[in-house]
């Protein structure tokens, strides 16, 4: 599998990776990288380069397309030629999905997969 890197204002990649965990069990391939409250786009683009520079293939998922995090990581990719997958809109049935993915050995599909998992719930109870 590849290595996952969760990008997100504040806090959510982390929580979300922690809430991964407590279903699939512990994921060394899934990476973190929050925008802390007053750091500035050079400062979280150092740290994805930082992060980023011992991985060989990644995918990157951001929390909100338009956002500072997506768009500093986007930048960067495409600054540099990289061939990189970022996904925005990231939720846990997309994290969930494209893990089961690579351990089934299937097509990861984590745009369909973050589209399944929104449901209108009392539709279905109805």
């Amino acid at each position: 599998m590849k290595d996952l890197i969760l990008v997100s204002h504040g806090n959510l990649s982390k929580e979300l990776k922690k809430s991964v965990e407590m279903i699939m069990s512990p994921q060394n391939k899934i990476h973190t990288l929050s925008l802390k409250e007053g750091e500035s786009p050079d400062e979280f683009g150092s740290e994805f380069k930082e992060l980023t520079s011992n991985l060989d293939d990644y995918v990157v998922f951001a929390d909100l397309l338009g956002g500072t995090p997506c768009n500093v990581v986007t930048n960067i990719i495409l600054s540099n030629n990289l061939n990189i997958d970022i996904f925005t809109g990231m939720n846990m049935p997309m994290i969930v999905g494209y893990i089961n993915s690579a351990i089934t050995d299937q097509s990861p599909q984590p745009v369909q997969s973050g589209k399944d998992g929104i449901t209108y719930v009392n539709e279905i109870v109805k």
